[in-house]
């Protein structure tokens, strides 16, 4: 079976829900295969049709996840900067698709936020960073160090903002929360 093939992805996604499910309870090293294939609804030879071990299926989740955190924007890397309001990405047109995936996402984010760690959270904001935020910023920011300061500033404090919605289950409308953030880091569209 190709990884292309829709019965593969179908089974490959209920087991990537089956591990979170687990993950939610119990640490990687003491979830078993038998467990995974149990709330997966599959057998275990077909666990291994797709994956060695665990591990390698978190390998996988962990993509996924990935793939459609940045599928969710309506901005796509690399995008063209002409002006600094399109190099300031503390938009509703960037924020809105971001916080409508964490809304969608949010048992599964609040997961993550707690086992960073394991999913490899640093690695996903430096790919972010590479990708989107740095380029931008660096259209109009020329020494390196107000680069880095100003975007660990902007990109820490709306990442904390985030986290403290997810805590309170994300209750606040996603409108409202635009404003809080636009307001927080001083950013007035024209």
């Amino acid at each position: 079976m190709k990884k292309s093939d829709s019965k593969y992805l179908y089974t490959a996604e209920l087991m990537n829900q089956a591990l979170l499910l687990l993950l939610e309870k119990k640490d990687i090293d003491f979830i078993t295969v038998t467990e995974i294939t149990k709330k997966a609804g599959v057998n275990r030879s077909t666990f291994y049709l797709h994956y060695d071990n665990v591990y390698e299926l978190l390998e996988e989740t962990i993509e996924n996840l990935n793939k459609k955190f940045m599928n969710s924007f309506s901005i796509k890397a690399p995008f063209e900067i002409k002006t600094k309001d399109d190099a300031f990405l503390i938009t509703s047109e960037f924020l809105k698709p971001y916080l409508k995936f964490v809304k969608e996402n949010k048992r599964v984010l609040k997961l993550v936020h707690q086992k960073s760690g394991l999913f490899q959270k640093q690695k996903t904001y430096e790919k972010m960073y590479d990708m989107i935020f740095y380029p931008a910023i660096s259209r109009f920011i020329s020494g390196e160090n107000e680069k880095i300061y100003n975007l660990e500033f902007y990109t820490g404090g709306i990442s904390s903002i985030i986290h403290k919605w997810l805590a309170l289950d994300c209750k606040t409308e996603i409108e409202e929360l635009i404003k809080i953030i636009t307001d927080c880091v001083g950013y007035k569209q024209q």
